[in-house]
């Protein structure tokens, strides 16, 4: 069986059931066409006069229209999926049997029955029939009252049209619900499939001069546009109250709501109105960022203060991104493809007026707390809690203001590295702070003691944070900071360590002569340095750690200092047992004792242990051995240390302690190549 499919429009055909001949439906012209028989052999009218009736269409001419509809309406229409059919189903009604009693209606009754995509097919089916004859231009002017008619009828469809597309953000949660025929919901879908049909006529009858294009998807968009201005100009108010806001940042905060709740709307009821490819959340979102954006634009020519500055560059940066990454818009608005809501050339200024803002509260803040600390120190305070073990304020105080800051600044911003510029003041505030230390070192009064051990809690907290959580300053600011508490708690260790080892010096001189062979001479000094390690006690329990690990190195040291200066000559092989037995119990007391007091300095009885051994050794191969171990394990181990160790054996020759040197020297050159060293030791015990 052959057919012609219609010429007007190919790929919206549809072939008519019918036994006696095919036939072809068509969408656009909505008329039917013979494919190989003439229309009299089909039954059909073929003389045109027949149809005329007083200037226009005969009563048989409308319902020969109504017959193809009433064909074409059993098909889906072009929207059918987008929403709901509220249609009745029961009985032998097919679901259609709505759009069918449509059909029977007058062009008026579907207007007031807002059938609008109804009476956009039946405006096409006239404008078809019409121009599809009538294609000389003298022919159409004999039919000027028909065209001027068919035009009237669309500009009532169009205002009907439009006035419906102008309430769609008036949609609610009831008429998602409703199962009336002519829902808000179902009215807004007819306008919307009667907006995609009338564009396909544009497309159809273009080539004809006097139809003027409806061009009602253009009137569409730009009714939204207007609908959204509207909106944006006249938010609702927050029923809740917004608190003690300027008024700027009411309007600006009424605003963004009435974005949010318009776009949930939009993305669960409204889309549903409208085919996939229309994409009408995304164009929704456009709208309200252009609108938003433009409103915005006026807000950041004027000159704003702080406040408003920062609420401005929050809903820039923070919450309007904010709303559109909630999950029940992301999927629909492509976010990335809106853009920010503010230009870079008015974002800079405003950023800039807020980060010197921050930057100057920061100094201001810090300045204040420093300040009030010397203030105490003055007044001959101590640091509070007992024994004052407990830190002080200045770094915990600063650091949470640091903290809360950047973090601020990362929001209100929208960028951490813009945020860590806030940080710049620390640089002078540690300076400051140097400097206030060095006062209470050199004024030396009663309770300076005691703020020297809080600042080592506070020195040790400030190190912590710039180098755990570095994205809170830049990289200039965290080299600056961190070389200057490495030179405050090294002052700080100075000034707490070097009167005890002041005090200790008369037990010092003992070690390595003959008296300290005797037992009791290093047990005085572990009585002194225990006495001492009770002042030593510090603020926090890490820089009390360090402190006494420190004193627990530089003693070890003067231990070996005070060995190597060879004051004690170990003639045979007895005295030299017995010297190494001395020497391991003295590690071992040493550690054990500063490793009570806190001290994790393990190493430092493994040194002692190592030279005990060189003491005890006979064979010179053995003591090769020896010296290539502690050597391999400590290479800041010299020459001179090696030489004056040796000499403590006056049984070794000049010969064999040259050996033994070279052997070393061997070692060290392999090693100081490609081995990481330990914590320096014999580096800082001078030998003459």
């Amino acid at each position: 069986m052959s057919s012609t499919v219609c010429a007007c429009f190919p790929r919206r055909a549809y072939r008519l059931k019918d036994l006696s001949a095919p036939f072809v439906s068509c969408w656009s012209c909505l008329s039917i066409r013979k494919s190989t028989r003439s229309d009299s052999e089909m039954g059909l009218r073929s003389d045109p006069d027949g149809l005329q009736n007083q200037g226009g269409r005969s009563a048989g001419g409308e319902g020969w229209f109504r017959g193809a509809l009433q064909r074409i309406l059993r098909q889906p229409t072009p929207n059918d999926g987008g929403v709901n059919n509220h249609s009745a189903t029961d009985g032998n009604q097919s679901p259609n049997n709505e759009n069918l009693d449509a059909v029977n209606l007058t062009f008026e009754q579907l207007l007031e029955e807002k059938h609008f995509y109804e009476a956009s097919l039946l405006l096409t089916s006239r404008e078809n029939h019409l121009f599809g004859e009538l294609t000389e231009e003298v022919s159409l002017q004999l039919h000027k009252d028909e065209i001027d008619k068919l035009a009237a009828d669309r500009r009532d469809l169009q205002t009907l049209v439009l006035q419906t597309v102008q309430q769609t953000l008036q949609l609610s949660l009831q008429d998602i619900n409703s199962e009336a025929a002519a829902s808000p919901l179902t009215t807004l879908t007819s306008a919307v499939n009667a907006i995609y049909q009338q564009e396909e006529q544009d497309q159809l009858w273009k080539h004809i001069k006097c139809r003027c294009p409806s061009n009602w998807k253009k009137l569409h968009d730009s009714t939204l546009r207007a609908l959204v201005a509207s909106r944006m100009d006249a938010p609702s108010a927050d029923p809740a109250g917004l608190g003690e806001q300027s008024s700027l940042q009411l309007d600006i905060h009424c605003m963004g709501r009435q974005l949010k709740e318009d776009l949930l709307l939009v993305v669960n009821t409204v889309r549903r109105c409208y085919p996939p490819e229309a994409d009408i959340c995304h164009f929704y979102a456009l709208l309200y960022h252009q609108t938003f954006s433009a409103r915005l634009k006026k807000i950041a020519d004027f000159v704003l203060d702080d406040k408003d500055c920062t609420f401005l560059l929050r809903w820039v940066n923070d919450y309007y991104p904010g709303i559109l990454e909630k999950p029940e818009l992301a999927s629909d608005i492509n976010s990335a493809a809106l853009g920010k809501l503010l230009p870079k050339e008015l974002l800079e200024p405003l950023e800039e007026q807020y980060l010197s803002k921050q930057k100057d509260e920061l100094a201001t803040y810090m300045g204040r707390v420093l300040e009030e600390e010397r203030k105490k120190w003055n007044k001959g305070h101590k640091p509070s809690g007992d024994d004052s073990c407990d830190l002080n304020p200045l770094a915990y105080d600063i650091i949470q203001f640091i903290n809360g800051m950047v973090t601020a600044g990362n929001v209100v911003t929208g960028s951490l590295d813009k945020a860590q510029r806030i940080t710049w003041p620390l640089t002078d505030l540690v300076q400051r702070f140097k400097a206030f230390q060095e006062d209470i070192i050199m004024q030396n009064r009663p309770n300076s003691k005691a703020y020297i051990k809080a600042n080592l809690g506070s020195i040790e907290q400030f190190r912590d944070v710039i180098q755990r959580k570095e994205d809170l300053f830049p990289k200039k600011v965290q080299r600056t900071c961190l070389t200057v508490l490495t030179e405050m708690k090294q002052s700080a260790h100075m000034y707490l360590l070097s009167p005890v080892h002041k005090l200790l010096k008369p037990q010092y001189r003992k070690l390595g002569t003959s008296d300290w062979l005797k037992k009791n001479v290093f047990d005085k000094l572990l009585d002194s340095i225990e006495q001492e390690l009770q002042e030593l006690q510090c603020p926090a329990k890490s820089s009390h750690q360090e402190l006494i690990g420190l004193f627990h190195q530089e003693v070890t040291q003067e231990y070996v200092k005070r060995l190597l200066r060879v004051e004690v000559k170990l003639k045979d092989k007895e005295q030299q047992q017995a010297a190494c037995t001395i020497m391991m119990d003295n590690a071992e007391s040493l550690h054990t004792l500063f490793t009570r007091m806190g001290s994790k300095e393990d190493w430092l009885k493994e040194i002692l242990i190592k030279i005990a051994e060189v003491l005890k050794l006979q064979d010179i191969p053995a003591i090769q051995v020896q010296m290539v171990s502690l050597g391999s394990a400590y290479p800041d181990l010299r020459e001179k240390h090696v030489s004056a160790l040796l000499k403590l054996k006056t049984n070794i020759s000049k010969g064999d302690r040259k050996t033994i040197k070279e052997t070393l020297s061997d070692i060290l050159k392999q090693t100081s190549a490609g081995t990481v060293s330990r914590q320096p030791f014999f580096s800082k015990i001078e030998v003459k």
